[in-house]
């Protein structure tokens, strides 16, 4: 019902912005998110991220002294039930410095309920693999430069010969109720 005196278009309009503000409060709604140019507060949190899983892995410490860049997102939250998404932000560490800024997204549906974090870091091994994440228009993992998930048994046996891949991915931090947990179908956007 309409208050007397407020004209309908006023109201459509706040309707509008209503459900375009719930919208972006979800965590599948990376158009809503502003992007600073400089934002120490996720270069803290990818630096330290980076840092954890360093100090506490052989492979990643392997991977992170040959590594051209580091693309880190300290926390991607993954929610479902039939349908879901996953959802976080990050950032790509060269140098102990932040070139960008990035966000990671996915949808998928199946048998799934539940929610969990975690966080993930890819390691580009190459110029031609970094080039590729700067030039997309949205990085899709599984399509383009190879991307390995390193699980633990594999982070062993690395060593700087054994590495031949594009593009190396560890999950880290994994915490809440959700059966499965893969990178695959991922789309890494630059924040602009």
């Amino acid at each position: 019902m309409i208050a007397p005196g407020v004209p309908m278009s006023l109201t459509r309009r706040s309707f509008a912005t209503g459900l375009a503000g719930l919208a972006g409060l979800t965590p599948m709604a990376p158009a809503f998110a502003a992007a600073p140019n400089d934002d120490p507060q996720a270069d803290q949190a990818a630096a330290s991220a980076l840092r954890r899983l360093v100090a506490g892995n052989q492979g990643a410490r392997a991977l992170n002294e040959k590594a051209v860049a580091v693309l880190v997102f300290p926390k991607i939250v993954k929610a479902g039930f039939l349908l879901g998404g996953a959802y976080g932000e990050g950032a790509l560490r060269q140098g102990g410095k932040t070139l960008g800024y990035y966000n990671s997204a996915a949808a998928s549906y199946g048998l799934q309920a539940g929610v969990q974090w975690f966080g993930y870091a890819l390691f580009f091994m190459n110029d031609g693999a970094l080039k590729y994440l700067d030039n997309s228009a949205g990085f899709e993992i599984g399509v383009g430069p190879s991307v390995v998930v390193v699980d633990a048994g594999m982070a062993k046996k690395m060593s700087s010969t054994t590495l031949t891949q594009d593009v190396y991915a560890f999950i880290f931090n994994q915490k809440g109720l959700m059966a499965g947990l893969g990178l695959e179908g991922s789309k890494i956007t630059r924040i602009k």
